[in-house]
């Protein structure tokens, strides 16, 4: 049985290079972004498209096309940006109706309509389903269409719970022509024994702020000020700003100096090594954008590129870029803060395999090399 994807919202292939690991021919990964054709072609097999989701929903034909003919079974992933929906997302004078990708979700239902997969999977952080109707009506769209739609249960998704180290929550709805699809479930239920930040990086050489290795051009560390310099010297894994209150004064952030700002402790902070790490977001680099801080005491600088990679699972040899003066800090952490976790990926194609009766590989257990 031959069952082939196209991956709307590709990015730089976390969706696409996990189902292509559980057994899945993706056809075709599609985003409007051209930083993402390079890792995408060099990690998966199908082919980076260029395009608008807007135009193409449309007309979707195109994507019609890309399934072969003789496919048994047509998935179609479409992990919209989830800016719109995030609460990081938007300042609280723009509203959320204006915002540029709003209603990405609508022109997925015109192509999911056109196209008529058998699957179809979206991924996307908890508050999507809260957002003024937009994600009722797509999957009451769905629904109409004689489409099964798993539990709610089984949408909501704790990453650590399926060996991603990093304390992220998504909501994964999985629809289907035959019949009831769902996730599995968690293979890992012992708050003990979730995959750690220390499990996933320790064995990377240290580097000290604003640092790169040659071996590894991705494990590069974004430098930092003297006085950002000195608050993470001043840091222990898992405290928060409130440690230099007393003698450290010169150190507080302005905001931490307002009572509205006295509930954010994770800026400027360091992970603990024994857990799994916060969310990796878009700006993970950043060491005053969350507890982003190396645990190590003896490395003063923010996680690596290829750290944050490592904890989104991606491999350690997934190539993103091919000139790093081409691609840039920002433009890297981007893609890999937006990107579906790869295992979450696997697993959601080991999912789809086992509901059309096809023998899925187990997924492979998070192991740090020596």
């Amino acid at each position: 049985m031959k069952v082939a994807a196209v991956d709307l919202f590709c990015g730089a292939g976390g969706l696409s290079y996990g189902l292509q690991q559980a057994g899945i021919s993706v056809m075709a990964g599609i985003d409007r972004s051209p930083d993402c054709k390079y890792p995408y072609e060099q990690n998966i097999d199908g082919e980076y498209i260029r395009a608008d989701i807007h135009a193409l929903a449309q007309d979707p034909e195109p994507i019609a096309q890309m399934y072969p003919w003789d496919a048994d079974i047509k998935v179609l992933t479409a992990c919209a940006p989830c800016q719109p929906y995030s609460t990081m997302g938007h300042s609280k004078e723009k509203g959320r109706e204006d915002h540029q990708k709003w209603g990405l979700l609508n022109e997925v239902s015109r192509i999911v309509e056109y196209v008529n997969p058998d699957v179809v999977v979206t991924e996307n952080v908890l508050q999507v389903k809260q957002e003024d109707g937009v994600y009722d009506s797509f999957v009451e769209n769905l629904e109409s269409q004689g489409y099964h739609i798993n539990s709610d249960q089984n949408k909501n998704v704790y990453c650590p719970q399926y060996g991603i180290p990093q304390k992220r929550k998504r909501w994964v709805l999985m629809a289907s022509k035959i019949g009831p699809l769902s996730l599995s479930d968690p293979p890992i239920q012992d708050e003990e024994n979730y995959p750690t930040v220390k499990e996933a990086i320790d064995h990377l050489p240290p580097i000290e702020a604003g640092e790169v290795r040659n071996k590894n051009d991705a494990h590069r560390a974004r430098s930092l000020s003297e006085k950002n310099l000195e608050r993470i010297d001043n840091m222990v894994p898992g405290g928060d700003w409130t440690l230099w209150e007393d003698d450290l004064d010169h150190l507080l952030a302005d905001c931490h100096r307002k009572a509205s700002g006295r509930s954010y402790k994770a800026p400027y902070s360091r992970m603990r090594p024994d857990e799994p790490s916060p969310t990796i977001t878009t700006q993970f680099y950043n060491y005053g954008s969350g507890r982003f801080g190396h645990y190590d005491t003896d490395q003063n600088r923010a996680l690596s590129l290829r750290e944050g990679a490592l904890l989104q699972t991606f491999p350690e040899d997934y190539d993103f870029y091919n000139s790093w003066e081409d691609t840039g800090v920002s433009n890297l952490g981007r893609q890999i803060g937006n990107a579906v976790p790869p295992k979450l990926g696997e697993y959601i194609g080991q999912a789809i395999l086992s509901h059309v009766g096809v023998a899925a590989p187990s997924v492979e257990p998070m192991v740090a090399d020596d």
